[in-house]
């Protein structure tokens, strides 16, 4: 007997234990709760409250078993599944029966959207004020910003006008990012600013991308500016273009040519490239070549063609001139002639013109032929008459030679005369360049 006992024991004890275990499990979700013992009553009743709060208007909710249906129109498609999706949550729901349709009612369309702007414009008349404060903190802001890059003071620590300009235009700048970061923080909204300033540097690169040379041009204008390599008027060749300087840009250097015309040189190229200012350095050498007769003395004809040279009164006397033979050829020797000038007074062309024209005529009146480069070509004819008589034909009496005449002194400089036009062209705009600027 005991034994029975004892195994009916075993056998029903297992039950009280699983029983426990399933009343203890927690639910899977945490639905709403309506009342302890939810009937339909209350879940209608609850469920008509929670859209009455969210003015979810038109909606009819029916409960029967468990079920609700939902029928009526809305204006706005996520209105039905915001609603279904309340009363899924709903302890006690079984299930959810939408029928609700989207209305054709034009005025029941806009009426949701008039009320949010309503909405929009009262929250916008509550912060007016905080608005204006903004406006005038931003405004106080900028005008101090602007009136402060009015002052003479960027003049004078810029070394010209165009970098006062840029002193005045970044300041202008920083006053404007500073009066809107005060603003975002007046409104509340200074973690915009980063967002700003991001969009903001976005935008910059690509820009930067898309006027890339525009951009060389100006940064290269700016390093000219400071730099100065050459001064108003001077005469300089910068990639092959010679002419004086007339002014300096902000995005090109114009210079007058020998002949009158106007260059305009990017200032990229300028920066980049060869520049050779013939005004820094006043002397300035002059070289030509002329052949002698190989049968003559060329010792002594280098010495005439050298103290003939240093007669001129427009060759200076330091540096000295230079004669040297250069080369040996079929039609005879070559001499190398070089001699220096002063650019302010005498001009390049004029000067090394009659620099040939006096040592070819000293060498010439001493008897030292200068051979003819030229060919001569003889035809040989069919007749019986040659082409070429075997005679030698007669010489030509010579001429008394002109009584010498008084060289020049001073010849003018042919850049000179371009002066004048450069200063009036001056006068007609600001440039970049000051004549009492440190050269680089």
């Amino acid at each position: 007997m005991k034994h029975l006992l004892l195994c009916f024991a075993l056998l029903i004890a297992p039950g009280p234990v699983l029983a426990q275990n399933t009343v203890n499990e927690p639910a899977a979700s945490s639905p709403l709760a309506v009342e302890d013992i939810p009937d339909d009553t209350a879940i209608a009743q609850r469920l008509r409250a929670i859209l009455g709060a969210l003015e979810f208007d038109g909606i009819t909710v029916t409960v029967d078993a468990g079920v609700v249906s939902l029928t009526g129109d809305v204006a706005d498609p996520s209105t039905s599944g915001k609603a279904e999706s309340i009363a899924e949550r709903l302890e006690g729901v079984v299930a959810v029966n939408n029928t609700l349709a989207v209305s054709n009612d034009l005025a029941q369309q806009i009426t949701p959207a008039v009320d949010r702007f309503r909405a929009r414009i009262a929250q916008l008349i509550s912060r007016l004020p905080l608005f204006l404060l903004m406006l005038a903190a931003f405004s106080v802001i900028v005008t101090a910003g602007f009136l402060v890059a009015r002052m003479r003071f960027w003049d004078r620590i810029s070394p010209n006008a165009f970098i006062a300009g840029l002193y005045r235009q970044a300041f202008r700048v920083a006053s404007g990012i500073v009066g809107i970061v005060v603003a975002l923080d007046v409104m509340g909204a200074a973690a915009l600013l980063g967002t700003i300033l991001g969009a903001a540097g976005i935008i910059g690169l690509a820009i930067g991308f898309a006027v890339r040379d525009t951009v060389e041009n100006f940064v290269a204008s700016v390093m000219l500016s400071l730099r100065q390599p050459f001064r108003p008027n001077d005469l300089v060749e910068i990639e092959g273009d010679v002419g004086r300087v007339i002014r300096l840009t902000s995005r090109a250097t114009i210079l007058l040519s020998l002949d009158g015309n106007h260059i305009r040189i990017p200032n990229a190229t300028v920066f980049k490239g060869k520049i050779i200012n013939y005004t820094q350095n006043p002397a300035r050498r002059f070289m030509f070549d002329i052949g002698i007769d190989p049968d003559a003395d060329l010792e002594a004809t280098r010495s005439l063609a050298q103290a003939t040279l240093k007669a001129l009164p427009f060759v200076l006397d330091d540096p000295e001139e230079l004669v040297w033979i250069e080369n040996i050829t079929e039609s005879g020797a070559i001499l190398r002639v070089t001699g220096w000038i002063d650019q302010a007074a005498t001009g390049f062309a004029p000067a090394r013109g009659d620099a040939i024209r006096l040592v070819k005529k000293a060498i010439e009146e001493a008897g030292v032929a200068i051979p003819d480069t030229t060919y001569r070509i003889r035809l040989e004819g069919a007749g019986t008459s040659p082409l070429v008589s075997d005679t030698p034909p007669s010489k030509a009496p010579v001429s008394q030679a002109p009584a010498p005449r008084k060289e020049r002194a001073v010849y003018k400089s042919e850049e000179a005369a371009l002066i004048p036009l450069v200063d009036a062209e001056r006068q007609e705009s600001n440039d970049l360049l000051a004549r009492n600027a440190p050269r680089e």
